[in-house]
């Protein structure tokens, strides 16, 4: 049975069918699915869930696809990692670690947007589909293509990681390299959505796209006994994480799942491409459009698409914005792995390193518990750290050198 009632723009209220549609007529600004909340108050309780299989779809009731998903039947449901040792570290009482770098079936979060928007492509008729990308949506995109029987062309930036380009081009995806920044090749990847009739999954598709990652929200609720944290911090590249992270709250309370507590929002993102936190800093929700450069190169968008709507969401909840330099993201990557076992991309670097900032200026409350987001996995980006780790010299298979190189004299008499 299908909730859906039809698209609505998040700004002057027009609703639209639904069809693969993602501005407004009127206004320009994105168009969002609508539910009939009602309906689904009195049909779905948490209960419900219990028996269904641990993947995103045990929330299919409140995402925009009819019928059974076509692709990525398997994703979501990753780990909310408890971290005791990062939380010593950072001096808080309660931390969480969504560890998206461990999504199936290419190691980040885009892996359930992606699922969301191709399984619609299908619904819609289209045999090609498409996206621009700074990297993790390529993959994605590459994958549940070559899964789901769909021709497939990706347009990514020339100096894109080279994990991730491998990790685009071996599902057989045709790559469209850009020598711009992502926001040019955003653009050109709207002029071939208009001319061509391809499902393109941030273009003509990303009002069903951008739902996917509401299930993070849903996912987290769940894993903590259905309560809301007390405080997220989110990486932003684009924002429509954290605006549909925070529209998955908000629907958790309207249904009743949760307590109506609320939940600080606080975006992070790279100091070499910060407008989202730039104008959260000035309390304002204009963007000024910036010119990425970074190592955190998947959240490097210099002209967000939702990054008026982060704004609002980061401000309306009391957090805040707030942005790290190449080197502490680097450390947020170390650090995470150091406590917690975790290897994250740069984007979870940010988060992390955010995180410790923002404690450190006493703007989350060590109290209070706080999940983080880390949105993609160590190895698509090996290239950040390379050459920051200390490189061992080889020793001979020998165990008196082993003891001299390695243990202390007192350590060695204990052996």
């Amino acid at each position: 049975m299908s909730y859906l009632l039809h698209l609505r723009c998040r700004e002057c209220g027009r609703t639209y069918p639904l069809e693969p549609l993602a501005a407004c007529e009127e206004c320009w600004a994105p168009l969002e699915v609508q539910y009939d909340y009602g309906r689904l108050w009195a049909d779905l309780r948490p209960q419900d869930l219990a028996s269904r299989p641990a993947t995103m779809w045990r929330y299919r009731e409140l995402l925009p696809v009819d019928g059974e998903p076509w692709v990525g039947q398997q994703t979501g449901f990753t780990p909310l990692v408890s971290a005791p040792r990062l939380a010593r570290l950072l001096g808080v009482r309660e931390v969480y670690v969504k560890n998206d770098a461990v999504n199936h079936p290419t190691l980040s979060f885009k892996d359930r947007v992606v699922a969301v928007a191709l399984s619609k492509a299908r619904e819609f008729g289209f045999d090609t589909v498409g996206c621009s990308s700074t990297g993790n949506l390529a993959n994605a995109v590459a994958a549940q293509a070559a899964a789901g029987g769909f021709k497939a062309f990706i347009f990514v930036p020339a100096d894109l990681e080279s994990e991730k380009i491998i990790a685009t081009q071996i599902y057989g995806a045709t790559l469209v390299k850009i020598q711009g920044t992502y926001d040019q090749v955003n653009r050109l990847c709207s002029e071939v959505a208009m001319k061509y009739s391809w499902g393109i999954v941030n273009v003509n598709l990303r009002s069903y796209y951008s739902e996917g990652s509401k299930t993070v929200a849903y996912e987290i609720a769940e894993q903590l006994g259905w309560r809301l944290p007390q405080n997220i911090v989110v990486p932003m590249a684009g924002g429509s994480l954290i605006t549909k992270i925070h529209k998955g709250f908000e629907e958790l309370k309207k249904l009743g799942w949760v307590e109506p507590a609320p939940t600080k929002f606080f975006g992070a993102q790279a100091t070499g491409c910060s407008p989202i936190t730039t104008a959260a800093k000035r309390g304002t929700t204009e963007i000024d459009p910036q010119k990425p450069n970074t190592i955190a190169k998947s959240l490097a968008i210099g002209n967000p698409a939702d990054g008026i709507f982060a704004v609002k969401a980061i401000l309306g909840s009391g957090g805040a914005g707030e942005d790290v330099t190449d080197d502490e993201i680097v450390a947020g990557i170390r650090l995470l792995a150091e406590t917690e076992g975790i290897f994250t991309e740069t984007a979870g670097g940010v988060t992390v390193a955010v995180a410790r900032k923002l404690l450190r200026q006493g703007r989350i409350n060590p109290d209070e518990s706080l999940v983080l987001a880390i949105t993609g996995n160590g190895l698509k980006t090996v290239a950040a750290v390379t050459g920051r780790l200390e490189e061992p010299e080889a020793i001979r298979p020998k165990l008196v050198e082993f003891e001299e190189r390695f243990l202390t004299t007192a350590t060695a008499a204990t052996v």
